[in-house]
């Protein structure tokens, strides 16, 4: 599973990690062992080893383990890789206790920029910043940096917002991938008349974590209608979520959810959303019962399981995808996801795999490996075998691209990985948008 995706299910951890940073009197390490910082702001010994924690795991971790395992030897540095499905609550506790690990892969910006406005974030060396300058554009950089100082490097990444859909369909009836979201509003009503069924099918089923898949829908919207400075207001909560901007947002994504002429194609009707678990749509577009979703780039992989999809994914292919459509023709924004690498310790050992994991070294070797992508401008799209993750790619590394970060990423996890959940959830099954966005808006922490 992805760590981007599975962050959706630990995400609510997060508001706790950083209450345990005021309310922890004492260090609990739940690996047992030490970790790798002798404290805030501390250099510590170089020893050849260097600790890194993170949420990502399974394959994935394995993965991780083998983009760096050629360098290490190269190196002569041991990268000791910890995964946690709690790293969120527990990499605070770590911090205030003295045994934190050399480096944390943070899958928020918004925790690690707690913890760096705590003085427990080394700023980032030298050599992170030249790569990020230079490597990464000005949108990375700023997920990565908390009162004008950087603080880490990106490492991977995911665009969200891709539109899923059959070349072969439409070439036979004559539809064109649209280019303005009124387009795909007239393309969804064509194909609903042409099909005499719904051509959309959605899933928002995740346990504990069911209803994220709406919140991307309503993130791409609201920075597609409303542009990236009401983005960044509707994160930092200057403007809250009854503001008439997130409600037109919310109700233009209603214009397809809750159409039931539009949805749910191979499992019932709009209700029906939420119980459909989001993995299961590949089933129905792989087999042509659905013509449209919307889902992120990793849903590349659950369209091809042979267990699942059963499908190929390419512009020839029996799927491809194609981003969802600005107001206007020729927009550029997207949203995603991602990682950032942050440092406790600032020993030579540390910084050097720092540096190198910020690099377009380590992100080739990575993404030769399969599955992810990142953002780093020194890496070639072809080192991808995925033909979405090298699309993806080009639009990261594109300078006129508007990259915004997931904003329920970016929120108080009371909010974006709770109140934001279930108020999707409420929404598809009947309650109004102005409610919804009410109750939303009335978890926001206060000061």
């Amino acid at each position: 599973m992805s760590s981007i995706l599975r962050r959706r299910f630990t995400a609510p951890f997060a508001i706790l990690a950083i209450s345990g940073l005021a309310l922890t009197g004492c260090a609990v390490d739940e690996s047992g062992g030490s970790g790798g910082s002798s404290g805030p702001g501390d250099a510590g010994q170089a020893d050849g080893v260097v600790t890194v924690y993170g949420t990502i795991e399974e394959t994935e971790a394995d993965l991780l383990e083998q983009s760096w395992a050629d360098w290490e030897s190269e190196n002569d540095i041991d990268i000791k890789y910890e995964s946690s499905k709690e790293f969120e609550a527990q990499i605070g506790i770590r911090a205030q206790g003295g045994s934190a690990p050399d480096l944390a892969i943070f899958p928020q910006p918004g925790l690690l920029g707690d913890l760096a406005s705590r003085d427990y974030i080394q700023p980032a060396p030298e050599g992170v910043q030249s790569n990020v300058e230079e490597y990464w554009s000005e949108d990375w950089a700023g997920y990565a940096t908390t009162d004008d100082t950087l603080y880490g490097a990106p490492l991977m990444a995911s665009v969200k917002g891709w539109i899923w859909y059959s070349p072969a369909e439409f070439a036979s009836n004559g539809w064109e991938e649209p280019t303005t979201w009124d387009e795909l509003l007239e393309l969804t009503q064509t194909m609903a008349e042409t099909k005499g069924s719904a051509p959309w099918c959605a899933g928002f089923g995740s346990e504990a974590a069911t209803g994220w898949p709406g919140t991307d829908w309503i993130e791409d919207l609201v920075l597609r209608q409303a542009g990236p400075e009401t983005y960044d207001q509707w994160v930092s909560h200057d403007i809250p979520f009854t503001d008439p901007a997130i409600q037109e947002a919310m109700d233009s994504v209603g214009e397809i959810l809750l159409n039931p002429e539009y949805v749910n194609a191979g499992f019932g009707d709009v209700e029906s959303i939420n119980s459909t678990p989001f993995g299961d749509t590949a089933r129905a577009l792989g087999d042509g019962t659905c013509s449209l979703h919307h889902q992120a780039s990793f849903f590349d992989g659950f369209i091809q399981d042979p267990e699942n999809g059963n499908a190929t994914v390419g512009p020839d292919a029996d799927i491809w995808a194609f981003l969802t459509p600005s107001i206007e023709a020729g927009g550029n924004a997207v949203t995603g996801g991602g990682e950032i690498v942050g440092a406790f310790s600032n020993d030579a050992d540390t910084v050097k795999v720092q540096e190198y994991l910020s690099s377009p070294e380590w992100a080739n070797s990575r993404v030769k490996l399969g599955g992810v992508l990142s953002a780093n401008s020194g890496l070639d799209p072809e080192s991808a075998e995925s033909p979405i993750l090298q699309e993806a790619i080009k639009i990261l590394q594109d300078p006129n691209t508007t990259f915004r970060f997931d904003a329920s990423d970016l929120m108080p996890g009371a909010v974006g990985s709770a109140a934001f959940f279930t108020g999707i959830v409420d929404w598809i099954n009947g309650k109004s948008s102005e409610e919804v966005l009410g109750q939303i808006d009335a978890a926001w922490p206060s000061e």
